[in-house]
């Protein structure tokens, strides 16, 4: 496949083995059996690897299947606003909001804009850019759409779990406690210990699309779960 065709299509349930063993693509799995194929990036140490999902690059069938799948989980929790995680979060948020009957999100950001006050923001960095230093930002304007409502906090994948506790972090500093968090996909286990860190009452919050797992090599070019 090339770069550009994955994340286009939702194929019928039992296209794809889910047992392995996986070369250029790991077929995800929706709760209907219906699956999208994700391109394996292989890490550093070349003996394990992780499925990988960039949701602004899915067609819209894509994102829509996604939203879908996610939005009755979050609505299980009666959230009365949605928040998204920039960048990649702010995607799916949009989306199931609307999949949800909302006339809007609120995204957090990273662009501090003039009128944004320092007090409101916490310290972001993220698995795919740890290189960059940034911060998460509340549009001020924003307060009293979220103040004393029932949040749901989404983010595109839950991976490391460095954003997800950033975002609680903020959400923490505006005392406000979100009752989900949502995502696409989560991203293996790694994400456990630093969100049960942060608290443990978070991880059973958690909901997702689907997840996926950890990697390990079983030959040239060829992966196992």
């Amino acid at each position: 496949m090339q770069p550009h065709d994955f994340w286009q299509d939702v194929h019928p349930a039992g296209s794809f083995d889910r047992a392995g063993p996986f070369s250029s693509f790991f077929p995800a799995t929706l709760d209907d059996g219906s699956q999208i194929r994700l391109p394996i990036r292989p890490l550093a140490d070349g003996e394990h690897a992780l499925a990988s999902l960039i949701i602004n690059q899915a067609s819209f069938d894509v994102q829509d299947a996604l939203a879908a799948d996610l939005a009755p989980k979050i609505a299980a929790f009666r959230p009365e606003v949605i928040v998204g995680l920039p960048t990649l979060g702010l995607t799916l948020a949009a989306a199931v909001a609307r999949a949800l009957g909302h006339l809007r999100y609120v995204p957090l950001g990273t662009s501090r804009k003039f009128w944004y006050d320092e007090n409101l923001s916490v310290p972001l960095s993220s698995i795919t850019t740890p290189e960059q230093q940034k911060r998460l930002y509340v549009d001020p304007r924003m307060l009293p759409l979220i103040k004393d409502k029932r949040v749901a906090l989404i983010d595109d994948v839950i991976s490391s779990g460095t954003s997800i506790v950033s975002g609680l972090t903020l959400m923490a500093s505006l005392n406000i406690e979100p009752v989900v968090v949502g995502a696409a996909m989560l991203q293996s286990e790694r994400w456990h210990d630093k969100l049960d860190a942060f608290g443990v009452e978070w991880r059973p919050r958690v909901t997702s699309g689907f997840r996926t797992p950890m990697l390990k090599k079983a030959g040239e070019g060829s992966w196992m779960a």
